[in-house]
């Protein structure tokens, strides 16, 4: 590839898919990725140069996300690394809460591919204190 070529959403998922992970299209221009170990599954978008990778935790009624639960996912100390939540209104009241990592992509090279493969890394090792951390929120 040379350097005036923008990566594309194709090399992400051969990389992913080479290196363990299950992958399949999930619209255009993102893909549904699964990690073969846990069955943990995440969504990766390529914008431009800007790969977003984002995993749905869980879905809670939105009078239950509270300035207290706002404040451990905001809290510098929470045990999130690397990545960060999002929240989402979708219909009936309710919040998705999301857990978000992403990588900025500049030839596919070495580099490129290091960062695509930690990020989604550390998504699934921040998944483990975000779970710790929602669990009051979940049982809502």
């Amino acid at each position: 590839m040379n350097s005036l070529e923008t990566p594309t959403i194709s090399q992400v998922a051969e990389l992913l898919a080479h290196n363990g992970y299950d992958v399949q299209d999930a619209a255009s221009g993102v893909l549904l990725v699964r990690e073969l170990e846990t069955s943990v599954a995440f969504q990766v978008a390529l914008q431009g140069s800007i790969l977003f990778m984002t995993l749905n935790l869980t879905s809670v009624p939105t009078a239950s996300i509270t300035v207290g639960m706002m404040r451990q996912m905001l809290d510098a100390h929470n045990g999130i690394s690397t990545s960060a939540f999002q929240l989402y209104d979708i219909q009936g009241g309710q919040t998705a809460i999301t857990l978000n990592n992403f990588c900025t992509l500049q030839d596919m090279g070495p580099e490129d591919r290091d960062d695509i493969l930690s990020s989604a890394s550390y998504l699934m090792v921040d998944l483990v204190a975000a779970r710790d951390l929602l669990q009051p929120a979940q049982a809502s």
